[in-house]
């Protein structure tokens, strides 16, 4: 199982030195690194808070599912960065790909909601209640 720090860590070293020959794809694949981070913490998230919900494929699902454990700004957050990397993980050919400081902004949002995430599923295994 790959964890969200081997995401994040890759997705840092491609923002850092993008591969060479690989001008043009490099952002897409630093999103597509950094949506597996966020997804990755999901799935940890919830296997720990509530692992029938772990069970559900669906992170339209699982991001709507927060909205009765966390805070608000926290899944506003999250929902924010699952919809902007899945765009930019399906954005065009004709589209403008992101800048590094646009990714690095959306890379400091990831590391931000992977913390939050695996303090609010520590939170509640240690107290046995909601975090909300």
């Amino acid at each position: 199982m790959t964890t969200p720090e081997l995401y994040l860590r890759n997705a840092e070293a491609l923002l850092r030195a993008p591969v060479q020959g690989a001008r043009g794809v490099w952002p897409r694949a630093c999103g597509w690194l950094l949506r597996l981070a966020l997804e990755a913490s999901l799935d940890e998230y919830w296997r720990r808070a509530d692992p029938a919900v772990a069970g559900c494929r669906n992170r339209r699902a699982q991001i709507l599912m927060l909205n009765h454990r966390l805070e608000p700004a926290l899944v506003r957050q999250i929902g924010y960065l699952w919809w902007a990397l899945s765009r930019l993980a399906h954005h065009r050919g004709y589209e403008l790909a992101p800048t590094a400081r646009e990714l690095g902004h959306l890379r400091d949002g990831v590391r931000k909601a992977t913390r939050d995430l695996s303090q609010a599923a520590d939170s509640r295994t240690r107290t046995g209640t909601r975090t909300d």
